[in-house]
């Protein structure tokens, strides 16, 4: 038998010993690079794959008119949210969406709110937005909040969820002003705000409007939530938040107590109104009828309310004010008068003989109810609004000068409100009618033109800055909508200048005489305005009436504008309807109205 040594035995421990330390070494070794060597790298994995970025939208400012009442808001909406990583137990997925649907179930029963989620909504909601909470409902109203503070059952998970929503306090006021939001959409490339989250919130984003136009200004700057997620997914813990930053503030030119009067005035036809400031543009009131409430639309509005607004046969979404081109009839003729004085085809004393109709060719143009004015002059001619006056003075005058002296005034072209959508109308010419129709212009298209029919079009705006040219005394001015902006944080508003003016050169005298002639049209009783007079306040107008629709229809567009007071004009309106007997019995009633209101108000109530 082998005997083995003392010293053999040493060595072989010895040997042993050296082979445990190495190896201990190298797990040491192996500890230190990972924890301290390489740490730094596994600790970024590590956030990567428990951290998730949320993105916080952030609220928009408000919009508010020129006295600092609120046309547009945020207010708190209250919701009924559940937190399912408190309702998590052990096995598969299809469990927390039972005990989510359960808990559904049993705060319908309490609160008598009727259940919105399907259960595939919430097995959507595990698999895609894990961490966030899981909205039962939204618009919680007042009495089903009461009975779920007051509720002593138990219920896990479950908390309220205060959001911001868009408001309109006005309703359904100056919805075509201020427009419409609606959510985002995401942004579509790798390389933009969405790629930095994992959960992208969207903003409310203008669709129209004002709420469009300054949607830059209005939105404000996103804020974010870093949220610490388990190994399945779940929120685990908030590790920071970067609060949102909200939008800046809008300060109008409407005056909503004038804007309120107006919508009222017309809220049971088919029309619209301007109220303007000739003197800077200032935009007092624009309204279009029928209109819309743009609550609905906030945060998204109902497919089915959608469909049927978009169906009405009374065109709800269209802004009649800006977007509507109409013959304006009569309310041209001043525009008419001035071009003939302006271009000295006539002078102030021009008259000529009305025996009720005037034949050129084989067509007759008649004045209303083929009346028979006589001898008429200019004032008279405008007062009674006559037909035959005007279809020679045009004659006279010219197609040219008549369309240079509109579009000087704003005729046929966009005034560049803040507004999208907005029509050019039209201003027919020898050159437009060669390329629509290759043909020539004819003497009768020169009387068409001159009594405000035929192709001519214009929109209620624009016949609100055309008049302002003549109650300034020839400044085209641009419709200023925004008074002031103001970011968060600052207390006054910063003013936004009125656009320059463009100044026709007027001879004072021909200004003057088509003036007088307005006057007139009010405050004579033979005028065709004569039922817009309000007593105490000089004014001056004209009324107009234009066939539309297939020809035995009947069916006529009323107009009238004006401007007062009249010596010192600080208020141009203008108003239309779809459907009228006449500029002078359908509209004037309604103006009358619109202008007693307006110089009631205390800051408006010299009318001399």
């Amino acid at each position: 038998m082998r005997t083995i040594s003392v010293e053999q035995e040493l060595q072989r421990v010895s040997g042993v010993a050296v082979c445990m330390m190495l190896a201990l070494g190298f797990l040491l070794f192996v500890l230190w690079r990972m924890q301290i060597g390489r740490g730094w790298q596994y600790q970024s994995s590590h956030e990567q794959q428990s951290v998730r970025r949320i993105r916080v939208p952030a609220q928009r400012g408000t919009i508010m008119d020129r006295n600092g009442e609120r046309l547009a808001e945020n207010q708190p909406c209250y919701g009924i949210a559940i937190y399912l990583e408190e309702l998590r137990q052990a096995g598969p997925r299809g469990k927390v969406v039972d005990r989510a649907c359960e808990l559904i179930a049993r705060m319908a029963a309490l609160t008598g709110l009727e259940p919105q989620l399907a259960r595939s909504q919430i097995e959507t909601h595990l698999v895609k937005r894990k961490p966030l909470p899981l909205v039962a409902w939204r618009n919680v109203g007042e009495p089903a909040m009461a009975r779920l503070a007051e509720s002593s059952e138990p219920l896990p998970g479950v908390d309220i969820l205060v959001e911001a929503r868009r408001a309109y306090p006005q309703g359904a006021l100056a919805a075509h002003l201020l427009g419409t939001i609606g959510r985002a959409d995401a942004p579509d490339t790798e390389e933009d705000e969405e790629a930095r989250y994992n959960y992208y919130l969207p903003d409310m984003e203008g669709r129209g409007g004002l709420e469009k136009k300054y949607n830059d200004r209005l939105a404000g700057k996103a804020g974010g939530r870093l949220v610490r997620v388990d190994v399945s997914g779940y929120r685990f813990d908030d590790l920071s938040v970067r609060e949102a930053r909200r939008g800046g503030d809008l300060r109008l030119a409407v005056d909503v107590r004038i804007q309120r009067l107006a919508e009222t005035l017309i809220a049971d036809t088919a029309g619209a109104v301007v109220v303007m400031d000739p003197r800077n543009g200032d935009v007092l009131a624009l309204c279009s009828s029928p209109a819309f409430d743009p609550n609905a639309f906030s945060p998204a509005i109902p497919a089915g309310l959608w469909n049927a607004l978009r169906q009405d046969p009374r065109l709800p979404l269209l802004n009649r004010a800006v977007d509507g081109a109409y013959a304006p009839g009569s309310t041209f003729k001043p525009f008419v008068a001035l071009a003939a004085l302006q271009s000295g085809k006539a002078d102030s004393h021009v008259a000529f003989l009305c025996p009720g109709y005037f034949n050129l060719g084989g067509h007759q143009f008649r004045c209303h109810q083929s009346v028979a004015h006589g001898r008429v002059d200019l004032v008279r001619a405008l007062e009674v609004s006559c037909n035959v006056f005007f279809c020679q003075l045009g004659l006279q005058c010219g197609v040219e000068n008549i369309v240079a002296w509109a579009s000087g005034a704003g005729v046929g072209r966009k005034t560049g409100i803040e507004l999208d959508h907005e029509s050019a109308g039209l201003l027919p010419d020898p050159a437009w009618k060669q390329k629509k129709y290759r043909e020539g212009w004819w003497d009768g298209d020169t009387c068409n033109l001159s009594i405000g029919q035929g192709a001519l079009l214009v929109t209620p705006l624009q016949m609100a800055v055309a008049t302002a040219v003549i109650a300034n005394g020839g400044l085209a001015v641009r419709p200023r909508l925004v008074l002031g902006v103001r970011e968060p944080g600052e207390a006054a508003f910063r003013e936004v200048p009125p656009e320059p003016a463009n100044r026709l050169n007027l001879d004072s005298s021909a200004l003057d005489r088509v003036r007088e002639g307005m006057r007139a049209v009010i405050h004579s009783p033979s005028g065709t305005g004569a039922r817009a007079l309000v007593p105490g306040v000089l004014m001056a107008g004209k009324t107009g009436t234009a066939e539309y629709g297939l020809k035995g229809e009947h069916r006529q567009h009323g107009w009238m504008v004006v401007f007062a007071p009249f010596y010192e004009p600080r208020v141009v309106a203008v108003m239309m309807m779809d459907e009228a007997v006449s500029g002078g019995i359908s509209v004037g009633p309604r103006l009358q109205k619109l202008m007693s209101g307006i110089f009631a108000l205390p800051d408006l109530q010299d009318g001399g």
